[in-house]
């Protein structure tokens, strides 16, 4: 009897013990295969990311739960580690939620930052005057965005304070009309400056090319003209409303549909903005541009459709959809394959060639997987030809055909956002508050394999 006693008691302690273990290995695959998935996308974190030192982190798994995009971090272990670098957009929350204080939020590394314009502690560039903020500076995260913008246009205001402005010359040109510019333009505003917002598409910049119900902000932020914005989950739909109430009420006036083609230095130290419809004099430049650069389009009929993209933010945004991906690169094929790997998408792929000649052996492997296993469809030597609410016309080999289509994504190249900076003559590489941060936090990852 006394056995049988000591036999229960002992089960009931070692089987929550068991099931603990379980789990544990359980999430530790999971956290496997979620850091194999984040390997179809080159790179790791490219710009603001945790870092997490292991003598301090207890595995508790608090990061990993807060994070809200995802399959970032994961517990493998015992420890916190990131799997998924290329997802994270620093939101930092990681950080705030780490009971012991084993997570810092750092920059990429400088072998990664190296294609980052140089920026000083104040978002200015090595040209005087000219300022960089939001995803182009590195980060993509709208709170931070909408934070630079605000903080760039008080170093502006402070800066002319006590300089006299010629009649003819605005105090600061702005260039980019998404979270940062706009954030830019209602501080301008809110200061009393002359200004005028340049956008060479519409107002919201890549916000508005989100999905349709993408949740697109998480955290609060403080917004110029309007003050604390709470709402931690909001649309893509609700955010531009309220962006369009508050600049309506802000009377903020914003040029689209006008590309900034060239910005020179004058003798004066003035800068003169030239664009597709004049040119424009300020004492500052502050370039709130996407690092997406300017799409090549097909010119074909319906590609103004809301359903076409020319770059991918979030596979995992699309569900149980019928895709169309057009390109022969590796932007086009590891938008196939991630978007093939989401739940109940039906993946096509057009390419112009008779094979792919120009990507990465990593990438031709895995799209041949990819093939054999019918998770992508590859439809050589076609292209399409017309884009309709529910279908688009591809031309395969002289035949058109029409293929069922939710969505539709468009890789033909572009001009990137850095041929433009090295045409005015910004400086790219380590920035000067990250450099020891980064080197330390890509030493760590490195050593760990964790990055």
């Amino acid at each position: 009897m006394d056995l049988l006693i000591y036999l229960v008691f002992g089960l009931f302690l070692v089987g929550p013990l068991v099931l603990h273990l379980r789990r544990t290995r359980r999430r530790e695959r999971d956290a496997l295969a979620a850091a194999e998935r984040g390997k179809l996308f080159s790179g790791g974190p490219r710009a603001q990311h945790p870092h997490i030192n292991v003598s301090y982190c207890i595995g508790c798994g608090a990061c990993v739960d807060v994070c809200p995009e995802g399959d970032v971090l994961a517990v493998i272990a015992g420890k916190a580690a990131i799997v998924n670098g290329s997802k994270c957009i620093g939101h930092g929350l990681c950080a705030d939620a780490c009971p012991v204080g084993a997570i810092e939020i750092v920059m990429a590394s400088p072998s990664i930052s190296a294609d980052m314009p140089r920026l000083s502690r104040e978002y200015e560039t090595n040209i005087p005057g000219v300022f960089i903020i939001g995803e182009l500076g590195g980060l993509a995260l709208i709170k931070n965005a909408v934070n630079q913008g605000r903080e760039c246009v008080d170093t502006v205001a402070r800066r002319g304070a006590s300089r006299a402005r010629p009649a003819n010359v605005l105090d600061v040109c702005i260039v980019g009309a998404g979270p940062a510019g706009l954030s830019a333009s209602l501080r301008a505003v809110e200061k009393g400056l002359t200004y005028v917002t340049l956008e060479q598409e519409e107002l919201g910049g890549t916000v508005a090319k989100y999905p349709r119900q993408k949740l697109v902000m998480t955290s609060p932020v403080d917004f110029p003209m309007h003050g604390k914005f709470n709402k931690l989950e909001i649309s893509k739909e609700k955010l531009m409303e309220f962006w369009s109430s508050v600049i309506k009420k802000g009377n903020v006036k914003v040029r689209t549909q006008e590309k900034v083609e060239a910005i020179e230095r004058e003798e004066d130290g003035t800068l003169t903005v030239t664009s597709t419809s004049g040119a424009y004099r300020a004492r500052s430049v502050i370039l709130a541009l996407g690092r997406r650069g300017t799409p090549r389009k097909l010119g074909i009929p319906g590609e103004e459709l809301p359903k076409v993209m020319y770059g991918l933010i979030e596979a995992d945004a699309y569900v149980n959809s019928r895709i169309l991906v057009v390109g022969g690169g590796d932007s086009a094929v590891e938008a196939a394959m991630g978007l093939a790997y989401q739940k109940g998408n039906q993946v096509t792929l057009t390419y112009r060639q008779e094979e792919f000649s120009r990507i990465k052996e990593r990438n031709a492997q895995r799209i041949k997987e990819a093939i054999r296993t019918k998770k992508v469809r590859v439809l050589f030597r076609s292209q399409p030809v017309e884009v309709r609410e529910k279908s688009v016309l591809v031309d395969v080999a002289g035949t058109i055909t029409e293929i069922p289509n939710d969505w539709m994504w468009v890789f033909a190249g572009g001009e990137p956002p850095n041929a433009f900076l090295q045409k005015i003559g910004v400086a790219m590489g380590d920035r000067d508050l990250t450099r020891e941060a980064g080197e330390e936090a890509h030493l760590a990852l490195a050593t760990r394999g964790g990055g």
